[in-house]
């Protein structure tokens, strides 16, 4: 592992500073406000102090369509915490309305490939309105209306994007699962939210293989009495039916009005449900407001992603990660939105690459893990593709270490402007981020996002700079739940955020603030090393661990004992070939002694088969803290949930405190 320089990695050039979304917003509220700017930090300083003034800007400066106008932009909640804040009180306004004002003839709204046909396909505009005209027009014949819910079991494929569109178009709420979530998994979230309509695929694709996923839908919809209609899209199989299910064909072939209607919401009213991992008990059930969520993804995907009408847009994830809903917000800023299913390394990890240049993607995204495995398998994109149209790269999931950087600029491209973005399920968006105005250093994030009051806390609950701390926020942001559905009186969602410091959002991640005004994250905070009062991140570990040439992969808790007494094991995944010898443990300890402290050298090292990891791409450190604490592994998580579940289960079987 290599330590952070003072030299940027990148410096965005005078014309692309000049011409980014982010300077005309400044230039905008100095001609529209008389407000002046010296810097970001001035601009970020006002966005947090002035909420009023900063979020009406942000609708004013996009245009944002109302169908009847707003009266009070803030009203506060209650004097507890931030939970019943009101915004834009009395506007009406639809997302899906946004999305379609960029149609146009002279460019796709969805590109798509998949390992069952990598081929490039394109969706016009006026093929996905007809569309969603049509899935809406049925979706209404059904008796569906505003505040019923739809949910869906799909691949990451143009038919749920339509979907989506339909549902929100006619008000009612969203919510989706990826196919490659257990059947438990997907009964316990949406038997928590009554839905009226299931879309189902009868399969996807990964690495290679197609899953058939037939049997499993019939047992959801046995275990979803509220369901009135389950529509069947043959995407595996042409010729697959499901007994009393309507097809998709069907539904698509739906006479239509001349002209696809937006049925106006109120701001607050949700537009779709997300749900936590699950990993530490039942799903929260997590919901977005229409109005919160349109100004969120305007805001970020312009103004700190600087997503310009007619770019590509493109984020790998499932339709179970809120990624695949923030990448459809690409869509507001008139981006095309460029979709892949499948696996990220079939036939081999430079898919993706390969699909960046066809496409001319000019924003590129994905998980951090992605890029490291990129990394540890050797690949150098720049040899093989030439990536002329790409701009950014994002990178979100986990914390992307130094090498990562390092990486992405010596081997995809070094002018590329790599944002990495960190947010979540709770927001469906981000908290810190890119800033097209400001250089990039290896391992720390550009900026706090605009209007996101983001602070580390000390152990006595103070603001601190240059120190490690938990992350906090401040103030209320637009796009923070509604509420958990069938929360009564906020319990579960109190909780979650405000249990820890009244009033204040604790977010669970362990972060320290640079002198730049940056932000490094050091892992969750539930999982931070804390040895004799010195507190490190879990990714520092990672970051030295795994550039061993042995290492492929690692995890590393901490546990209190008896007396007092704290033991840190950590696990390793070998490289095919080595042994976890007494020489290699050896110089694992060295290196953590060296780069970090005596303190943190582990007490044992043992060699694992796999790392579990959560479908989004990250590393269950909590769940195994309370394995090896001795909680039985089928309470510490549901292995639905889990890319790889199995992994749980060689926990189950260490002595803890003895080395093997």
């Amino acid at each position: 592992m290599s330590r952070p320089t003072l030299t940027p990695l990148y410096t965005p050039a005078r014309r692309v500073s000049e011409q980014s979304l982010l300077k005309k917003y400044m230039d905008w509220l100095f001609i529209k406000k008389g407000l002046y700017f010296r810097d970001y930090d001035d601009l970020w300083d006002w966005s947090v102090t002035d909420l009023e003034d900063f979020w009406e800007s942000i609708w004013q400066f996009f245009g944002v369509q109302a169908h009847s106008p707003y009266h009070q932009v803030v009203l506060e909640g209650n004097a507890r915490d931030m939970i019943g804040t009101e915004w834009f009180r009395g506007a009406t306004l639809n997302y899906a309305e946004h999305i379609f004002r960029h149609k146009t003839a002279q460019r796709p709204a969805i590109m798509y490939a998949s390992e069952l046909g990598p081929n490039l396909r394109y969706l016009s505009w006026e093929a996905l309105e007809h569309e969603v005209n049509a899935v809406a027009t049925y979706l209404r014949q059904q008796g569906v209306g505003v505040g019923d819910r739809v949910v869906s079991v799909l691949p990451n494929i143009p038919e749920a994007v339509v979907a989506f569109l339909a549902t929100n178009a006619i008000g009612a709420i969203w919510s989706s699962c990826s196919p490659d979530f257990g059947t438990t998994s997907i009964v316990d979230r949406f038997q928590q939210i009554e839905p009226k309509i299931l879309i189902a695929a009868d399969g996807y694709s990964y690495n290679g293989k197609l899953i058939d996923k037939t049997d499993a839908i019939r047992e959801l919809r046995i275990n979803l009495p509220t369901l009135q209609r389950v529509i069947w899209i043959p995407y595996l199989n042409r010729d697959s039916r499901l007994e009393r299910a309507t097809s998709w064909q069907d539904v698509v072939d739906t006479p239509t009005p001349d002209e696809l209607t937006f049925e106006p919401v109120p701001f607050s009213h949700p537009i779709w449900i997300l749900f936590s991992s699950g990993t530490t008990g039942k799903p929260k059930a997590i919901t977005h407001s229409v109005g919160g969520c349109l100004l969120e993804h305007l805001k970020v995907l312009a103004l700190h992603q600087d997503v310009h009408v007619g770019d590509r847009y493109f984020w790998q994830s499932t339709t179970g990660w809120m990624m695949w809903n923030f990448a459809l917000g690409s869509m507001l800023v008139g981006a095309t939105l460029v979709l892949y299913e499948g696996s990220a390394g079939n036939p081999d990890l430079s898919v993706l690459w390969h699909l960046a240049d066809e496409a001319r993607i000019t924003h590129f995204g994905g998980g951090a893990a992605y890029y490291m495995a990129c990394m540890r398998a050797g690949l150098k994109p720049a040899d093989i593709v030439k990536l002329t149209h790409l701009r950014t790269i994002g990178s979100t999931g986990s914390p992307l270490p130094l090498e990562g950087f390092q990486w992405i600029y010596n081997n995809v491209k070094s002018d590329v402007w790599l944002i990495s973005f960190s947010g979540g399920t709770d927001v469906c968006s981000g908290f810190v981020g890119g800033n097209p105005l400001l250089p990039v250093y290896e391992g720390e994030i550009q900026c706090r996002l605009l209007g996101c009051k983001v602070e580390a806390f000390d152990a006595a609950g103070k603001p601190v700079r240059g120190e490690l701390g938990e992350m906090v926020i401040l103030q209320p942001m637009p796009s923070m739940p509604i509420y958990f559905w069938n929360d009564p009186g906020n319990e579960r969602y109190r909780k979650s955020y405000f249990d820890e410091y009244p009033g204040v959002w604790r977010h669970g991640d362990y972060i320290r603030i640079t002198e730049r005004n940056g932000v490094i994250i050091y892992g969750r905070s539930d999982a931070t090393l804390n040895r004799d009062g010195v507190r490190i991140g879990t990714s520092e570990i990672y970051s030295a661990v795994e550039n061993l040439p042995e290492i492929v992969d690692s995890l590393v808790v901490g546990l209190e004992q008896p007396g007092g007494r704290y033991f840190m094991p950590l696990f390793v995944v070998l490289r095919e070939g080595f042994s976890l010898t007494d020489e290699l443990i050896g110089r694992i300890r060295q290196v953590i002694r060296s780069q970090f402290s005596p303190r943190h050298v582990p007490d044992a090292v043992y060699a694992i088969s796999e790392v579990p990891y959560t479908m989004s791409g990250k590393k269950l450190e909590t769940p195994v803290k309370k394995i090896l604490a001795g909680v039985d592994a089928s309470l510490v998580a549901s292995k639905d949930t889990l890319r790889n579940p199995a992994s749980l289960d060689q926990f189950t079987n260490f002595t803890v405190g003895k080395q093997s």
